[in-house]
């Protein structure tokens, strides 16, 4: 299977050269040149007030296991680090997310003690070696969910010494001389802490140790092993696959973030309650994303499904504000996630975007404002597009026998086809702006509540 080239317009890890907190979106660009490669996953630098440790936490290493990338996506979007600093890389499978395989080019996490370069996982292996190897990084941390419910004694398939899910898995009980080494016991205080907050009894958390410079040469390939070579304390965080709902695992993935946060001297804060109500909450707010630089879809509530979205035919930018966003490469155009979650395809209508049209003045229940290609302007009653020479007004979901171009007419919802609608409750409508051949961008026309 080929796979269309990504590359992603990332930021280095800018907490290395003493730059202040990075939190931005982070650019996505889809090229028609077709390789077998993973996209480049995205680094997100969380810099505290105050020095202290620094943290780094990887989600996404397995694309079946979603508990391991929402957590540190909600990590990103929603905590502000007041002490110390915390790396956060959400995504570092991507193509394997979006598929919801374990890994599509074979296990990643078998991967970290020798990799072949024309492997497609390569780069983003060897990039995330060198931010474990970089002397800032203090502790690291690899998110999972894995089978059952881990137990000492043997109970059923489901509960025994074998499963992997509810552990902090460790490689072994101490790293001698370096800061939070004494992994066995960090990893304890982080179950004594969370088996006081479970949602259900039968959910509690274990230490699972494999040992593995002598017991496991398959765990031997793994992120956390590497890490441990290279005297980097590192255990994984595996939530239970059996547990169904993702806002739970996601609960206790954030609960064990914040307890190993606690035990380093981490100091930070949320912008909401820690519970399961408002993790559903946070994992339900998709965001939005903005192509090309001209125009943004909402994603909450879009429909499965654009027709004729204007694109370009090689080179297209997508940025979204969620921060395991990613786009995937169709026949007929492209699809939008959010981590595993398929939110929309878009049917492409390939344009040329040669244009430089700055803004447009629109009239929003008779007030006048400016708006740029990208902008979502709401209205109550009605909106006019002012005339700008050499720009066409295209209104979709709007037509009238012999109007080439859609300025200078009071539109009002009821004169729209909701069909022709963003959003499945038909009250977002696309405003297109050409130039020519070109298209210039797109505004949002949003109906207010």
């Amino acid at each position: 299977m080929l796979i269309k080239r990504v590359m992603c317009v990332f930021v280095a890890s800018v907490i290395f050269l003493g730059a202040q907190e990075n939190r931005e979106a982070q650019e996505i660009v889809i090229s028609a040149q077709n390789f077998k490669q993973n996209i480049p996953f995205k680094l997100y630098t969380l810099k505290g007030e105050n020095e202290g440790p620094t943290l780094l936490v990887i989600g996404g290493i397995h694309g079946d296991e979603p508990g391991g990338y929402f957590a540190p996506a909600l990590l990103v979007d929603y905590y502000t680090i007041k002490k110390g600093n915390v790396l956060v890389v959400p995504n570092l499978n991507p193509h394997s997310i979006m598929a919801f395989e374990r890994g599509i080019y074979k296990d990643m996490n078998r991967k970290f003690a020798k990799i072949a370069k024309n492997d497609p996982d390569f780069e983003n292996v060897e990039r995330i070696k060198e931010i474990i190897k970089n002397p800032k990084v203090d502790f690291v941390i690899n998110l999972h969910d894995g089978h059952g419910f881990y137990r000492e004694k043997w109970e059923n398939s489901i509960f025994n010494p074998k499963a992997w899910g509810q552990t902090y898995v460790i490689d072994q009980k101490t790293l001698d001389n370096v800061p939070f080494g004494n992994l066995d016991s960090i990893a304890k205080q982080m179950e004594t802490l969370l088996n006081q907050t479970l949602h259900y009894d039968f959910h509690t958390f274990g230490v699972r140790n494999t040992e593995t410079k002598f017991e496991d040469e398959e765990q031997q390939n793994s992120l956390t092993f590497f890490a441990a070579t290279h005297l980097k304390p590192a255990l994984a965080i595996e939530t239970s696959k059996n547990i169904k709902e993702l806002p739970l695992k996601t609960l206790y993935q954030l609960s064990s973030i914040e307890a190993l946060m606690g035990i380093m001297g981490i100091e930070f804060v949320r912008n909401f309650e820690l519970d399961l109500k408002n993790v559903k909450d946070k994992i339900d707010a998709l965001g939005s994303v903005k192509i090309n630089g001209n125009m943004t879809l909402p994603l909450n509530g879009i429909k499965n499904n654009l027709n004729f979205v204007p694109l370009l035919s090689d080179a297209n930018r997508f940025v979204f504000t969620h921060p395991i966003g990613g786009v995937k490469k169709v026949k007929d155009g492209f699809e939008i996630y959010i981590g595993h979650k398929k939110i929309t395809h878009l049917k492409a209508d390939i344009f040329p975007m040669q244009c430089k049209l700055e803004s447009v003045q629109v009239e929003l229940d008779g007030k006048q404002t400016i708006a740029k290609a990208g902008d979502t302007l709401e209205f109550s009653k009605d909106f006019l597009v002012g005339e700008q020479e050499g720009v066409r007004v295209n209104v979709i979901g709007y037509s009238k026998k012999g109007v080439v171009s859609e300025h200078n007419l009071k539109l009002s919802q009821n004169m729209m086809d909701k069909n022709y609608a963003i959003d499945k409750e038909g009250k977002i409508f696309r405003l297109e702006l050409y130039a020519g051949k070109n298209f210039c961008g797109m505004l949002n026309m949003r109906v207010k509540e």
